[in-house]
């Protein structure tokens, strides 16, 4: 399994959490059925907007769907953040 950083970690207008790998690419990555997307022109993981789960729990399914295409993502001190809170912050890298 080959490890890539998160360049950045944000939630879009339409309440959707993004994650964008520094170089990994997921174009296949709706086959493993987690309602995980990729967009392809921003070059980064999205979820839909939350329902019943909470951006935490997005965030961790995210990770998950990367790491069943042997891709592990991790957080760093470069990560940036785009309109999450410090407190949501916290708790997706608690839990990362």
């Amino acid at each position: 399994m080959r490890t890539d950083p998160i360049e950045a970690v944000g939630i879009d207008e339409g309440g959707s959490l993004w994650v964008k790998p520094a170089a990994a690419t997921f174009p296949l990555i709706y086959r493993e059925a987690m309602e995980v997307h990729w967009d392809a022109e921003r070059l980064r993981l999205y979820s839909p907007k939350p329902r019943e789960w909470s951006y935490c729990a997005w965030f961790k399914q995210i990770k998950a769907a990367a790491r069943a295409q042997d891709v592990e993502l991790q957080l760093g001190q470069a990560t940036t953040w785009s309109g999450i809170d410090p407190e949501l912050r916290r708790a997706m890298a608690d839990g990362d």
